[in-house]
């Protein structure tokens, strides 16, 4: 009789050390790609500063969610010139594209709803432009309970005027970036790191910062 109760006992505490080492499997993770568009790229617009290097950083993400079988949701602006999708993450046939008019990724359209129906609770957010239509999903993304993660180098934008100066591009990205990270709306981090480890972003809790 004992050996049978050490044996049920051992069963139990091997299925549940089990479980304590499997990845956070309440964590769901989506891909979120924000108008990586064509007329962000000379030739179609005005282009953006590192446009082409950052869709090439965005593409290996995307590489990397299909590989693990993530979801995928493209987010592109309706417009006329350029309205196409960038080549460098074009979407695969089954994967969602969502076509918006506002800056908020989520206003009048079915993204939260599409999310929800597959209970998405974290949100890698990457695109164009920085200060504009990614920081708007990142801070409404946030808004609605979603944790959210920026990979700063698969995003881009553009040197900016205001009050007779010129801000660089680079400076608007920081700055943006900045505000998200210590504003708490999202976790910000590069290819590199991520490229290292994608399982950390995509399953398990992250540290907070």
């Amino acid at each position: 009789m004992k050996t049978v109760l050490s044996i049920i006992l051992t069963v139990f505490l091997f299925q549940n050390a089990a479980v304590s080492q499997l990845p956070h499997d309440t964590i769901k993770t989506a891909l979120v790609i924000v108008d990586i568009q064509d007329f962000y790229f000379p030739g179609d617009g005005p282009g953006l500063v590192n446009a082409e290097a950052a869709s090439l950083n965005a593409g290996e993400i995307l590489r990397i969610f299909r590989e693990k079988k993530q979801l995928v949701v493209h987010v592109r602006h309706k417009s006329g010139k350029g309205f196409g999708i960038h080549k460098n993450v074009a979407p695969l046939a089954n994967e969602k594209v969502i076509t918006k008019e506002e800056v908020n990724s989520f206003l009048g359209t079915d993204l939260l709803e599409y999310l929800k129906h597959n209970k998405i609770n974290r949100l890698l957010v990457i695109g164009m432009q920085t200060q504009m239509c990614l920081e708007a999903a990142v801070r409404a993304g946030h808004d609605f309970g979603f944790e959210c993660i920026v990979v700063q180098d698969a995003c881009a934008t553009r040197d900016l005027k205001y009050g007779g100066k010129t801000v660089k591009a680079e400076n608007v990205h920081t700055a943006v970036l900045s505000t998200i990270s210590e504003g708490g709306y999202g976790t910000v981090t590069d290819l590199g790191i991520f490229r290292e480890d994608p399982d950390k972003f995509l399953f398990r809790e992250l540290k907070k910062q």
